[in-house]
């Protein structure tokens, strides 16, 4: 169950944040370029996305050996992680600029209002900025849920969580329309790194041939390790980093 809660939590986590950057570009094209082309590029791209998951998901099951997808996938998520991790501490402790899904949203707005309608019908700009933002985002959605399922053994449970995220992102993006940035991405991609870390390190080692103590169990011993590492980090860059006034 440790395992279960852990990958489903870290798949709605990474997946909300990718919904939520998705949603911005879908939107901002949609009110300036017109809703059909916008939604027929995101439609488009999911399709494109679909295509992408039947083609890789069956391949990765049977043909390649559970311990050497262990160790590439979580050497994969340890990289990706800590990318994330890193991006995370620093805004965190003040030395990077907080993602603000309204400031994007507003330059969005402003880049595609000033570029000319190709027309009545589909509007060919609004079409290709909706799919691609759609389809990249989608891509990290659906890398992160072949790997974490597929390493855990959980696809159902990643898949779940997936949808669940999309859902419920989904229905905050309707309900509060142009205002996405009550969704707390920030401390979300805080967590996920954590937990893309943890994941990282628990599969790596296990398609290395180590043995955990504990089993799955461990994975709670490294988040609190990785979580104690990454406090003391946001707190010793935050007494390090000098003030406005010690600055001018």
């Amino acid at each position: 169950m440790t395992a279960q809660v852990l990958v489903a939590l870290s798949v709605f986590g990474a997946c909300s944040v990718e919904m939520v950057e998705a949603l911005t570009i879908v939107m901002a094209s949609g009110f300036t370029r017109g809703w059909r082309s916008a939604l027929e590029g995101s439609a488009l791209a999911v399709v494109c996305l679909a295509i992408v998951v039947a083609a890789l998901g069956p391949a990765l099951i049977h043909y390649v050996p559970i311990n050497v997808l262990r160790l590439v996938v979580g050497s994969l998520l340890l990289v990706l992680g800590l990318q994330w991790l890193r991006k995370a501490i620093l805004r965190a402790s003040g030395y990077k600029a907080k993602h603000d899904e309204a400031e994007i949203y507003r330059r969005e707005v402003e880049r595609l209002s000033g570029q000319p309608r190709s027309g009545r019908g589909r509007d060919a700009t609004g079409f290709v900025i909706a799919f691609k933002g759609v389809f990249l985002e989608g891509m990290e959605v659906v890398m992160i849920v072949l790997t974490l399922g597929l390493s855990s053994g959980y696809l159902g449970v990643a898949t779940v969580a997936a949808a669940a995220a999309v859902v419920v992102i989904g229905g905050i993006g309707v309900a509060v329309a142009r205002q996405l940035s009550e969704v707390p991405e920030n401390g979300m991609k805080l967590g996920v790194g954590l937990m893309l870390v943890t994941f990282g390190t628990f599969w790596a080692g296990e398609g290395a041939g180590v043995r955990w103590p504990g089993a799955d169990l461990a994975l709670l011993g490294l988040l609190a390790i990785y979580g104690l590492v990454t406090w003391g980090a946001v707190t010793a860059l935050t007494r390090g980093r000098p003030t406005a006034a010690a600055a001018t």
